[in-house]
């Protein structure tokens, strides 16, 4: 074989050699001949993440105020008769007492910039002494300018100017589900706000109040929320917190800041609330009855002795079927018409005595008797 020949046979068999271990290297370790995909450059666009309600809250804590109030209360002296060896004596009266100061604790919303403040009744009810706390620490006295035990309403008057204050209107309508926020002050502990959904709207079955329209949500509300705001995500006030169903079951419920409104403008300028009365309560005609009536309407229970009521001649038992010439659905629908409108105006009501037909003139009454200014 020439020289030629032999060089080249020298090369081929080195190459050989070389591929052959080049890929048992290769089979060895793949992850190092792997060439990594090239990197899409990023996008400008952020992806989607959990939607934050710091901008609602902003908005919304600045008006958001403490309710501290102080009164004083009687209690017994001694403790023992809370004891089981002397609760046969559960009926005595005559027992030693002092008087001390109980401190209290609720929310309140910012309504005007001139300082009217509107929050829960029972958040005010029989305070000697009522003291608003902003978000920022600053603290002031206020005064009582009026309350509306039927909503479980108070306005208040703070000495303050340029405030920032909520819009309290009728909002966009709620739906079942929408996002809302509760903020107040909870035990006294500071400004916390929960979120949570509207769970139902049109709540009269609560036993809040005298007027229910009731929003329902899961939005935790505490002791100390009362009087504070519900406001939906937006930022925006739909509500005052009124009341919870138990504790931490879920169930809460505010006043619609629309009936919030009616109640500030009347008190604002009558110092109470204007509403009609029949001069009388009801409760919602038994089914039996509404079965052999074929429709619904109220029962009498009670006529206020010398009220309008009983002044046209009616009686408890009786079925009122329409209120001037509108038909009564249900208890919460009387009391809607007859509040709407004024004392001294003269309604024309039909109904049911022991099956026989019945109609008189009423002519209706501040309800609740000489409204006291707060």
């Amino acid at each position: 074989m020439s020289r030629p020949f032999r060089a080249l046979s020298f090369v081929l068999k080195f190459a050989v050699v070389g591929l052959a271990l080049a890929f048992v290297i290769m089979q060895a370790f793949p992850e190092r001949f792997v060439r990594a995909a090239p990197v899409a450059p990023a996008s400008s666009a952020a992806p989607p993440g959990p939607h934050s309600y710091a901008a609602a809250v902003a908005r919304a804590s600045p008006w958001v105020v403490s309710v501290h109030t102080a009164k004083i209360v009687s209690e017994p002296i001694y403790g023992t008769f809370g004891d089981p060896l002397y609760k046969k004596f559960a009926g005595v009266t005559l027992v030693p007492s002092r008087q001390r100061v109980a401190q209290g604790v609720g929310s309140g919303v910012i309504v005007r910039s001139d300082g009217y403040v509107v929050t829960n009744n029972h958040v005010v009810a029989n305070a000697q002494d009522i003291l608003v706390g902003f978000p920022d620490g600053r603290t002031t006295g206020a005064t009582v300018v009026g309350t509306d035990v039927e909503t479980d309403l108070a306005v208040l008057k703070i000495d303050a100017a340029n405030l920032s204050a909520a819009e309290l209107g009728d909002a966009s309508p709620l739906a079942v589900g929408d996002v809302v926020l509760a903020i107040g002050n909870p035990y006294g502990i500071g400004q916390t706000v929960t979120q949570g959904i509207v769970s139902a709207v049109g709540r009269n079955n609560a036993n809040v109040s005298r007027f229910e329209d009731l929003i329902q949500t899961d939005a935790t509300i505490n002791f100390g929320n009362s009087g504070g705001a519900l406001v939906n995500a937006d930022g925006r006030l739909i509500g005052i917190n009124a009341a919870m169903f138990g504790v931490g079951q879920g169930i809460n419920f505010a006043i619609p800041a629309g009936s919030a409104k009616r109640v500030l403008e009347q008190i604002v300028a009558h110092g109470y609330v204007i509403r009609g009365w029949i001069g009388a309560e009801y409760i919602d005609t038994p089914l039996n009855q509404r079965a052999q009536l074929a429709r619904a309407g109220v029962q009498l229970q009670l006529v206020l002795p010398g009220g309008p009521a009983d002044l046209a001649g009616m009686r408890p038992g009786d079925v009122l079927l329409r209120f001037d010439g509108r038909e009564i659905g249900d208890e919460g629908q009387l009391r809607a018409l007859e509040s709407s409108l004024a004392p001294g105006t003269v309604v024309r009501i039909e109904g049911l005595r022991a099956g026989v037909p019945f109609a008189t003139d009423v002519t209706l009454i501040q309800r609740g008797g000489t409204p006291q200014r707060g």
